[in-house]
Formats: structure tokens, sequence, C-alpha cells
């Protein structure tokens, strides 16, 4: 499977007789102004998705702060979207896909194989000369998609702890945040005890676009992925680990989620946490 469409690639596509859906998942942490950012600008076509309402179910200790949702309701949701049983789908945002990722784990989890991240994300279309849509379009006709859960493989907070002593458990937050140095949303600061910083961020070349896949696979395997049997990956709350998930699948790895991360683990005061920079 392909994990990514080139903004030159996505062009050619929408100006043919069979478009894809194109998803506009923006959303970045403390700003709860995805919809306006949207209607400011987005790619012709595209449908916005909330990913506090549709692509989660809503916090809670056990689940952390974006808990995967319940199938049935992301079925309805894909299906206002236009999502169909053979039509490809195209995600994106304004932040590097770093929240778009979500979207793109979800429907691949749920049985979707031609879903792909817009490469660049949003910065990518703009910086080739390509028009913007503004305002709210009406709604697409509805999509005919059946989702079924667990086609990609995801974990609690047992099998991420597992994952730390006897595989590779990638954190994608930001190494202050895996230092304990800062925690701005979370309980307590820190990592799971094992846990190998891997900062998201450094997944992405200076223009948003993805590093190549044989540097995405010097990278991790200077992590520890060449001799790992199982590859995990947790953040603050499942939404940028399904970037570091993309990046995985590109360098050539398979790798599973746990998506309740840092903000399930450090709501159980009975889970450690390590604080420095070494994985314990």
């Amino acid at each position: 499977m392909t994990a990514t469409t080139s903004v030159a690639e996505l062009r050619e596509r929408l100006a043919s007789g069979q478009p894809p859906v194109v998803l506009d998942v923006r959303w970045a942490l403390g700003d709860p102004h995805g919809r306006e950012h949207y209607a400011e600008g987005h790619i012709p076509g595209a449908v916005y998705v909330d990913l506090e309402t549709e692509l989660a179910a809503p916090p809670s200790p056990e689940g952390g702060r974006h808990p995967l949702p319940d199938l049935a309701r992301l079925e309805a949701a894909a299906r206002r979207w236009g999502v169909g049983r053979d039509r490809p789908v195209v995600v994106y945002d304004d932040l590097g896909n770093t929240a778009a990722a979500r979207a793109w784990w979800l429907l691949r989890y749920a049985g979707l194989t031609r879903v792909t991240l817009l490469d660049g994300a949003l910065g990518a279309w703009r910086a080739a000369g390509l028009p913007l849509e503004t305002g709210v379009p009406t709604a697409p006709e509805p999509g005919d998609v059946v989702l079924a859960e667990g086609r990609l493989p995801a974990t609690g907070a047992d099998g991420a702890a597992e994952l730390a002593s006897t595989g590779l458990l990638l954190d994608a937050r930001a190494a202050e945040r895996y230092r304990g140095e800062v925690e701005p949303v979370d309980p307590r600061p820190g990592h799971i005890p094992g846990a190998v910083s891997a900062p998201t961020g450094e997944n992405l070349a200076a223009d948003g676009t993805f590093l190549p896949p044989e540097v995405l696979r010097e990278r991790f395997e200077e992590k520890g992925a060449a001799g790992a049997t199982r590859i995990g990956v947790y953040c603050g709350s499942g939404v940028t680990a399904a970037h570091q998930i993309a990046a995985l699948e590109i360098a050539g790895f398979e790798a599973v989620l746990f998506p309740g991360s840092w903000s399930a683990w450090s709501a159980d005061p009975a889970r450690p946490a390590v604080t420095g920079p070494l994985p314990s």
C-alpha cells in the first residue's frame, strides 16, 4: 500500500472523471477553530472533518483524550463525507499531516486500503500555486462505505508496556515532553518506561513532505527498529502517533498504535513514569 499522494497526483485525479474523496482534518492542539480555518481556504471539493467529534470518542481517564470512536459512528461520519466502497480517499491538514494521519490510520484500521495522505499537506498545495475554495460547500452525496474494525494493529496500556520491554516502543511526542521537562495537557510528565524518543516532526523535510524512504528507514533503524520483533508507537493522545506509523510504513516497517497513549497511561497512578533522556 502507498501511504502518500503527491500534489501533482491529486490535481490530476481531481480533474479526472473519478475524483477521490478529499478530507480536510484541520486541527491543532489548543486551537478549536478548525472549521473556521477550513472555511477561510481549503482544497476545492474537500470535506471538513472534525477530529474531536468524528475521529474520537469522548475523553476518559481509561481511554485518554482521544479514544478511538465507535465503529458505527465512524461509519456514519465516513458516509456523510461521501466515502464509498470503491472510491479512494486523500486526507490532509495544515500541520504537516500530523492531525490528518488520525483519519488516515482510522480508515485503514476500519478496512479501507485506498487511503493516502497528501504529501506536504495544504502547504504543498499552496506552494504549487493551486487555488483554494472558501466558505462551506453543500454536503456531498452520501457514501455507501462499510467499515470493519481491527484491520490495523492496536493495543492498550498492558500491550504498550510489553512492547517497551520485549520489542520497540517509540514515543512520538516532542523531546522535551518525553524527558518530562514540560507537560502542558496530561496528568503527569515523563514517558513510559523503556520507550524510545522519536519526535514526529523529525519525519518531515523542511517543506513539510515526508523524508525519503531510505532516510526514514535509517532514522528508525537507529532507534532500534531493525532488530525489533514488534514496533509500537504512542504520543500524547494517539493522534500524532498515527503520523509516525505512516512514516514507519514508508520506511518499510509495520507498527502497533497505542491509542490511549500518554494521556491514558499518565492518568493511571499505578503506571510508572520515567523522566530524563534515557528510556529507563
